[in-house]
């Protein structure tokens, strides 16, 4: 099963758009963890078991790892999900990006090493930079298009060809480079107008969200601006709001509580959005 069946199973089994990102904080987790060795994976895994019924995917950035040379951690969250919840699709959050053998080591690193269903990656550097990442097919591949934080626009916002550049990276992503139909981008939430634009040049692929909770994204703008024909197309992703929900010894039931409000809150724009544009 390739990463958009996966996808597209998942969200219909769960009824959900929602993405819980995996990124522990050591300085935020419940101090009754802090004296374990592996508290990363023992925090986890709590998370996971109580939210895997209302995701879409989770979302593991590595540097929350590999700051910490937790990565045997990031592997073992890896491997626990695929072994107890596999129609769980897990997306890698890198940006990776390079040129040659580089970038196809960095794709293995993703899809081999890691075994993630998907990758999140750069485009600065271009299609031949991507195309490692693209090869393989059954794999998700998220291209930064309009990215959620204020400085998005110092080049995001510059003009190319008479277009902005999320734009131009848009049509790249939707015409070009998805050949194998695995390439999607990644929109903030915190740019509904933008998110918009994009949805009217990617028809019904889906997009990556970032920004909502502790970033500020709106869920309602987010959703009626990125909802695609289907009712579906968007992978909103949340963490620190989910996360830390609780930093006390009932945190996991804390964070199935905030996952369950979201997504219940996502679908309720969901029917709406799909109720407003019928005939």
């Amino acid at each position: 099963m390739n990463f958009l069946d996966k996808l597209k199973a998942i969200t219909a089994q769960n009824n959900s758009l929602l993405c819980v990102g995996l990124d522990p904080d050591l300085s935020k987790m419940p101090e009754h963890l802090q004296a374990q060795e592996d508290k990363v994976l023992a925090f986890n895994r709590e998370i996971i078991d109580a939210t895997h019924d209302l995701v879409c995917a989770y979302k593991i950035q590595i540097a929350f790892y590999s700051a910490f040379a937790k990565e045997h951690e990031l592997a073992s969250t890896i491997n626990y999900i695929r072994e107890h919840y596999p129609e769980v699709p897990i997306i890698l959050d890198a940006k990776r990006n390079d040129i040659g053998n580089t970038a196809i080591f960095y794709a293995k690193e993703a899809f081999e090493r890691y075994k993630a269903d998907a990758v999140t990656v750069n485009p600065y550097m271009g299609f031949d930079s991507l195309q490692p990442f693209l090869e393989y097919k059954d794999k998700g591949v998220m291209i930064l298009c309009r990215t959620s934080n204020p400085g998005a626009r110092d080049l995001q916002d510059l003009k190319v060809s008479g277009k902005p550049l999320y734009l131009y990276v848009a049509e790249k992503v939707v015409n070009e480079w998805n050949a194998n139909r695995n390439a999607m981008p990644i929109v903030g939430a915190t740019y509904p107008e933008e998110i918009t634009e994009i949805r009217a040049i990617a028809g019904d692929i889906p997009f990556l969200v970032p920004g909502i909770g502790a970033q500020g994204g709106d869920i309602e703008a987010t959703v009626r601006s990125g909802i695609n024909s289907q009712g579906t197309g968007l992978i909103i992703n949340s963490s620190r709001a989910i996360l830390y929900a609780s930093q006390d010894k009932d945190y996991a039931a804390a964070a199935r509580k905030a996952a369950e409000q979201t997504r219940d809150q996502i679908n309720q724009y969901r029917i709406v959005s799909a109720t407003s544009s019928k005939p």
